[in-house]
């Protein structure tokens, strides 16, 4: 089949590759799935029964392990996904059995700006419509719990309203007593949806609810979704969800989703939600999908459970993280490989020409907006200034120890000259280059890349974690500031530094992961600060806590939990053909 993605559409590629995907038992077959342990749902896509299948696995010997991470990216982000699809089908055309580990795309970006998160061109895993439309309704079961949380919550604060203390007794539940000011969640729904942001509940009369300030976050940034992608098991599962904060009482008192009684019922919708799909890339090889945390507001990682199977599945397990390495690779290192114990054998960081002549002082990049002649002429000054950020990325992931591979996700714009300046770079700065051509040729593209990692996977390891648990919370926080993001210090709200000193005082939370929140745009809290930039300080303006998912969650910057759709979302591109039942126009 001839596909051509120069002259063909991503959605018509993946339409024209799935007259040919391969039924998913074979891809089960693949993974050496036994009978028993693959749920279809259709023909092409597949529920593994992680129960089942880990305990045959468990203790067999791990294949290599590689994360997918970036530099800084543009706003059009720099083909992470893409990179990593390639990579898989890369391994694949030289002999190995590689499994490739992403996020489910949330319904948010899909239909706003952003697009699916299914790759590109031939380095895209298939089918591309169930994929990007809710695949097996994992990120449905997240919004169902998270608002049956909500219910609960909303529904005690309307009866501790109306009933005294005997009317509560008799009906069998504690007065909790909860403060409406500190409510710590609010409804979900998977959408961009910055009209529902801020809205006021409980309208009407006594029987109507609690009257409040209340609002939406996008799902897949609810705490539920940090704990699915953390959990090894629904022993874990369960355990996090009871221990989720959801509010705090008058007196100060954590409010948890056990002291409203409905962790249970709450499991009980994520039950099936605990075990990863399975689709394909377009060159048939295995692709396990499961979680989709936000990566500037959460942890940014595919599940867990999904690496523990895949890296005993196959001969190299390549997953990814969200955004660059500053944000994506330092949650993997310091707290999905803590929940795992997997340790990197190699990290590959996705470099585009165009993001580094952005990081070297180019025009502004905008989504929906021709680029500048300046991304699209060589530019070597531009170009070489613009490194500064590559070389920050380096040694971000030397920095745990661990061997880098820089990708040139190669653009047809690019100059021979423009590509041996980045090898030039990146071989100064001790990590290994190649130039990879997956969108357009797919595995016969990424040859080159795959020939790289399988090198750097060989070469002597030294993974060891940035900080020790040990360490005091905001001497961690300051370590990741000024050794990562290469700040010069960390300046606290007088918020902030009073809930930090709380954390601090609770055995169990000071031992807690940091999960920072901060724009992805830059190496530091401001998206306009480009490049390696030197000389500024890091500000939390506050600190959440993720008690179920295990995380203590320091905030710099202006953060929103419920993104907005833009004047030009992709949905208005997106139909179906009435005949046939295919969706059109995804990207």
């Amino acid at each position: 089949m001839e596909l051509d993605p120069t002259k063909m559409a991503d959605w018509q590629i993946a339409e024209a590759a799935e007259k040919e995907m391969l039924p998913i038992e074979q891809i089960g077959e693949k993974l050496g799935l036994v009978p028993g342990e693959l749920s279809p749902r259709g023909r092409n896509i597949a529920k593994i029964d992680y129960p089942k299948t880990w305990q045959r696995v468990k203790d067999l010997p791990c294949g290599k392990y590689v994360d997918v991470t970036a530099i800084t990216p543009t706003p059009l982000g720099e083909g992470k996904t893409t990179t990593t699809m390639g990579l898989v089908e890369g391994l694949g055309r030289i002999g190995k059995k590689p499994v490739g580990a992403i996020r489910q795309p949330s319904g948010g970006p899909t239909f706003n700006i952003k697009g699916s998160a299914a790759g590109g061109g031939l380095a895209q895993c298939i089918p591309l419509a169930p994929f990007s439309l809710g695949l097996t309704g994992d990120i449905d079961a997240v919004t169902n719990a998270h608002n049956l949380c909500m219910v609960a919550l909303t529904a005690r604060m309307q009866h501790e309203n109306n009933y005294d203390d005997e009317r509560l007794a008799q009906i069998g539940i504690p007065r909790l007593d909860i403060d409406p000011e500190h409510v710590q969640i609010k409804w979900a729904i998977d959408f961009c949806a910055q009209s529902l942001r801020h809205i006021t509940i409980g309208k009407g009369g006594k029987m109507d609810g609690y009257e409040m300030e209340s609002g939406f976050q996008i799902s897949v940034s609810s705490e539920l979704m940090a704990i699915l992608a953390v959990s090894d098991s629904l022993k874990d599962m369960r355990e996090r969800i009871g221990k989720m904060v959801v509010a705090y009482s008058r007196s100060g008192k954590e409010v948890t989703t056990a002291d409203l009684g409905v962790d249970g019922a709450m499991t009980a919708i994520m039950v099936e939600a605990l075990n990863p799909n399975l689709v394909q890339t377009i060159e048939g090889n295995p692709v396990l999908v499961h979680a989709g945390p936000f990566a500037n507001i959460a942890i940014g990682q595919n599940s867990v459970i999904s690496d523990m199977l895949g890296v005993r599945m196959g001969d190299y397990l390549v997953t990814e993280s969200g955004f660059g390495a500053d944000i994506g690779f330092e949650k993997f290192w310091n707290l999905k490989c803590r929940c795992s114990g997997l340790k990197p054998d190699a990290v590959v960081i996705v470099a585009t020409v165009r993001a580094l002549k952005m990081h070297g002082g180019g025009p502004l990049v905008k989504p929906g907006k021709p680029l500048d002649p300046a991304y699209t002429e060589e530019n070597l000054e531009l170009l070489e200034k613009g490194c500064s950020n590559l070389i920050a990325h380096i040694n971000i992931v030397r920095r745990s120890g661990s061997c880098p591979v820089v990708c040139i996700n190669s653009f047809h714009t690019d100059t021979q000259a423009e590509h041996d300046l980045i090898r030039r770079i990146a071989a100064e700065n001790n990590a290994r280059c190649a130039v990879s051509e997956h969108w357009l040729k797919g595995g016969e593209g990424a040859v080159e890349l795959a020939e790289a990692v399988v090198s750097a996977c060989e070469e002597e390891n030294h993974f060891d974690y940035l900080y020790d648990l040990d360490l005091p919370l905001k001497d961690r926080v300051k370590c990741i500031a000024t050794e990562l993001y290469g700040a010069a210090g960390v300046d606290w709200s007088p918020t902030a530094e009073k809930k930090m000193a709380q954390f601090q005082a609770d055995p169990e939370v000071a031992r807690m992961g940091i999960c920072m929140v901060k724009t992805h745009l830059s190496l530091s809290h401001d998206p306009d600060f480009k490049g390696a930039p030197k000389g500024w300080r890091l500000p939390v303006r506050d600190v959440l806590i993720y008690k179920g998912a295990g995380f203590i969650v320091p905030v710099a910057g202006d953060i929103k939990l419920m993104p907005g759709t833009s004047s030009n979302p992709g949905f208005r591109r997106i139909d179906v053909d009435v005949e046939t039942g295919k969706v059109t126009g995804l990207f």
